[in-house]
């Protein structure tokens, strides 16, 4: 369970690293470039990765034993809104026919996405450094 999260974690940053090139760009829309075609594909890989990340992790806390157990559930409702927070704005985005530059760079801004990166680089370091079985994708 450790290992799928490792994997959402990956997933989601290798879309954030992309739309910040994307963003770079100047992009009207994302019709007609490399880029362009590749931001929506990002993107929806990105929302199934956070669909169930929460609950991954809600998992992996019972079938690691992870201690203080309340510690970590009490920081799994965190991740589960941000989560959820960031779904809906990633969502919103795909829900749109042109999806330019101005566009990702706003999400690049949003609170929500940051507040979930955030969540996932402290967990990623927690779990990491006391369960190394988390590889990162190479």
């Amino acid at each position: 369970m450790l290992n799928d999260i490792g994997q959402r974690c990956n997933t989601i940053e290798e879309c954030y690293e992309f739309m910040l090139a994307y963003a770079a760009q100047g992009l009207p829309s994302d019709e007609g470039s490399r880029a362009g075609g590749q931001v929506r594909e990002f993107l929806n890989r990105a929302v199934k990765a956070v669909e169930g990340l929460a609950e991954s992790f809600g998992a992996s806390i019972e079938e690691e034993r992870l201690e203080p157990a309340a510690k970590y559930r009490a920081f799994l409702a965190v991740l589960a809104r941000d989560a959820h927070d960031s779904l809906a704005a990633l969502e919103l985005v795909l829900a749109q026919p042109v999806i330019s530059s101005q566009l990702i760079d706003n999400l690049n801004a949003s609170i929500h996405l940051r507040a979930l990166l955030t969540d996932m680089f402290l967990i990623g370091e927690i779990i990491g450094k006391q369960h190394p079985v988390v590889k990162p994708q190479e």
